[in-house]
């Protein structure tokens, strides 16, 4: 067995585990932020304490994607950083001005808290805006013309739109009463957005990249990937039923929704890390270009295999210890 050829491939496959991991989870807390502007005061502690225990560490994965990305495949890490040096800063900024608008708007006073709620949604607003910028441009391989500009916007657009649909969708899995009614109706109206601009995506990505067209659109190829689109309809048909039926949402299975929009990212992730392979830059630089030399990534190895089911572990705690019902947040 070449360990040299397997190794970059694991460690491709971890980050990209990591940061479909980051989108899910992080992307309700995002999407919660997105609609805190929404809701009346007392639905805003219910809603902020419904993603209190698990926000900080649902960040821990896009640490560690970042951190395999710097490790294991240091070229790339210095082009993609180099290349979304300005959406990277305004992810970051986002991220701080959210987790600070956190812990302050608990503490603060009524006259201070609605100014920490606002700051709250901005922080949530341009983290996701960059995030969907950074996503659009790394797509179609950090060319930076016109084109790849244009379709990042798109995605900076269609991200939120997740995000939300996330966000409203933990709500109805956390909450009940007026709250989980309005995440009912937050989530009717940016399901068919969200839809739109995932089919726009779909189909300006083989405009845009003539690499990911060739790979999705000639024979057999073409045959042997309809079960992802097709599975992603039938994921996003089945997100509608669960919104429009107050029979499923009352008979408290609104986590199906959640659990349709997890088997859509799932099935994304499937199908961007398809039309990339074998490169992780499209175009520019391969998995095996980038990666480290192989001693430095057999050492980074056995760290890798030892943390990340420690994180694992760590999540799946927290979300038992946790589950239930929200209640305000207090850290009196």
């Amino acid at each position: 067995m070449d360990i040299g050829y397997w190794l970059p491939l694991f460690f491709a496959g971890a980050m990209g585990l990591a940061l479909l991991i980051y989108v899910v989870l992080d992307g309700y807390d995002l999407g919660i932020g997105l609609l805190l502007p929404f809701a009346d005061e007392e639905e805003k502690d219910v809603m902020v304490a419904a993603i209190g225990p698990f926000w900080d560490a649902n960040e821990t994965w896009i640490v560690l994607g970042v951190g395999i990305l710097l490790i294991a495949f240091p070229q790339a890490h210095g082009l993609v950083l180099t290349s979304l040096y300005l959406p990277v800063t305004l992810m970051l900024m986002g991220l701080i001005l959210r987790g600070v608008s956190f812990d302050f708007r608990v503490k603060a006073g009524d006259k201070h808290k609605g100014k920490w709620n606002s700051l709250f949604a901005v922080g949530s607003l341009v983290a996701s805006v960059s995030q969907g910028w950074m996503l659009g441009a790394f797509v179609t391989g950090l060319t930076g013309d016109a084109t790849n500009i244009m379709f990042a916007i798109l995605i900076a657009l269609a991200l939120p739109a997740l995000y939300i649909m996330l966000g409203a969708s933990w709500l109805l899995i956390k909450t009940e009463g007026a709250l989980f009614n309005k995440a009912v109706r937050w989530g009717r109206r940016a399901v068919l957005p969200m839809g739109g601009f995932l089919l726009l995506i779909s189909v300006a990505t083989p405009l845009v990249s003539e690499a990911i067209a060739d790979k999705w659109f000639t024979l057999p190829n073409a045959i042997g990937l309809m079960p992802i689109p097709i599975a992603t309809a039938l994921a996003y048909a089945g997100l509608i039923w669960v919104f429009n039926s107050r029979k499923i949402l009352d008979n408290g299975y609104g986590w199906l929704a959640f659990l349709s929009l997890i088997v859509m990212c799932v099935l994304a992730s499937l199908g961007l890390a398809y039309s990339l392979f074998p490169d992780i830059v499209l175009g520019r630089l391969s998995i095996w270009e980038s990666a480290s030399a192989t001693e430095s990534l057999l050492f980074t190895f056995w760290g890798t295999v030892i943390t990340l089911p420690m994180i694992l572990g760590y999540t799946f705690f927290i979300y038992r210890v946790f589950r239930g019902k929200a209640t305000d947040l207090s850290y009196e």
